[in-house]
């Protein structure tokens, strides 16, 4: 299959159908024969939905009357056009006469002459089509509005460089298992296979390459030498501040990172549960785990339905990477501004405050609760664990030194792009 009709078909899924973005991206590559076609049909649609608001601005300033809703394949070749033409180094020539070529294989031989006059149209008018985009927030900012307003309550004077990194591509990081190997070492390892690569700067076991490439191109990784995981994710682990000999839960464990950081920063644990709710999720744990070569008791069980599973005795840490909106890895997944709605919010406020209420009665006297999320939004952060403790006399916010991130009100946060990572949210409870 051609790559550029393949990104039409990927973008169609997550436009139509709600399909995020891996799993429809998953569902035409074994009909791209090459590893470069299924890069660029990849890098078209990554890079269509990191700036859809801005380009859907500009086609629609191009048309002459906006597409029907059965045209949604059109729109999608249309965004593609625009998008190699904006974004990427193809010749303007080139970026046209491929587009234009596709509209046969989309069954509509009649919008050829379309196609072809609205994308000479912007390399016309580019100046002046672009200055319209400027004017919107939406169209400036390619996020929708509903998030620039959350942005903007929680994050005041930062919400444009949010915006900013949301937008820009993320790095490929990963965590070395130092149960088999130094970090030094296997920076060593990528050198020798021509994979140049840094050390992040605040997690001991995580490194930074240059250019990302397939997982099965690095040293050792079917070993279990490592682990692909972003230094802000590798970050919560050690916050637990565990010790050999404890008991701890891993709650909402898939796919399995951080349960597997904690076996690897403390192998001799009397026992670590790692708790997911949906079974094929919990599958990728098993998978994780038995390739790093890391044993955990697996627990297919709800959160909030603790009687179902519970064994009675308390856990000594609880880390607790809760449900949320993913708005701190929005780089790494854009079609969440796409597929998440404002509303949603609500529920997974309410599913967090659940979770932590059900599993807090769980943890022994003395033991802590490390709330964790992917999210830049307080209501899901700060002011969730600020609503918890007025609520929970025994709960108090332990104490964050640290040397990266943003304190909140109750917690610490790093926010999209800082230091290359991911957004993301950490508080420790601890219980009297």
């Amino acid at each position: 299959m051609n790559p550029r009709l393949a990104a039409v078909y990927v973008l169609q899924q997550v436009f139509e159908q709600g399909r995020n973005l891996p799993d429809a991206l998953e569902s035409v590559h074994s009909r791209i024969p090459d590893q470069k076609g299924r890069a660029l049909t990849q890098a078209l649609s990554y890079g269509v939905l990191r700036h859809g608001f801005s380009l859907d601005a500009i086609l629609l300033q191009l048309l002459k009357k906006p597409l029907k809703d059965k045209d949604t394949d059109l729109r999608c070749l249309l965004l593609i056009g625009l998008y190699q033409i904006i974004h990427m180094r193809v010749p303007d020539h080139a970026a046209v006469s491929e587009t234009v070529k596709l509209t046969p294989a989309l069954r509509k031989n009649w919008a050829r002459a379309m196609v072809n006059g609205v994308l000479r149209n912007y390399l016309r008018q580019a100046d002046s089509l672009l200055a319209e985009v400027e004017k919107e927030p939406v169209s400036r900012f390619d996020h929708p509005q509903w998030l620039l307003e959350k942005l903007q309550a929680s994050w005041p004077n930062d919400w444009q460089a949010i915006a900013y990194a949301n937008n820009q591509p993320a790095p490929m990081s990963l965590r070395v298992n130092r149960q088999q190997i130094s970090r030094e070492q296997y920076l060593e390892r990528l050198q020798n296979a021509s994979k140049p690569a840094e050390l992040c700067r605040y997690s001991q076991d995580g490194l930074r390459l240059l250019d990302a490439v397939p997982v099965e191109q690095l040293p050792g990784f079917k070993k279990g030498l490592i682990s692909v995981q972003d230094e802000a994710a590798q970050l919560a682990a050690p916050l637990l501040k565990a010790a050999s000999g404890q008991r701890i839960l891993d709650a909402c464990a898939a796919p399995g990172g951080k349960t597997a950081h904690i076996l690897e920063i403390w192998p001799a644990l009397t026992q670590l549960d790692a708790l997911e709710k949906i079974p094929a999720r919990l599958d990728s744990v098993r998978d994780n785990l038995q390739r790093l070569q890391l044993k955990a008791r697996l627990i297919n069980g709800d959160a909030t339905q603790t009687d179902a599973w519970w064994d009675g005795r308390r856990y000594d840490r609880i880390l607790l990477d809760a449900p949320c909106s993913a708005t701190g890895v929005i780089r790494r997944h854009p079609d969440i501004k796409y597929l998440r709605r404002a509303d949603d919010l609500d529920a997974l406020t309410s599913t967090q405050q659940q979770i932590l209420q059900a599993l807090w009665p769980l943890l022994a006297s003395g033991g802590m609760l490390l709330y964790t999320t992917c999210s830049v939004l307080a209501e899901e952060n700060n002011l969730q664990i600020e609503s918890f403790l007025n609520q929970h006399d025994d709960a108090q916010l332990e104490p964050l030194e640290l040397n990266w991130g943003n304190p909140t009100t109750a917690g610490q946060q790093i926010l999209p792009g800082e230091e290359n990572m991911d957004g993301f949210f950490y508080a420790c409870l601890r219980k009297a």
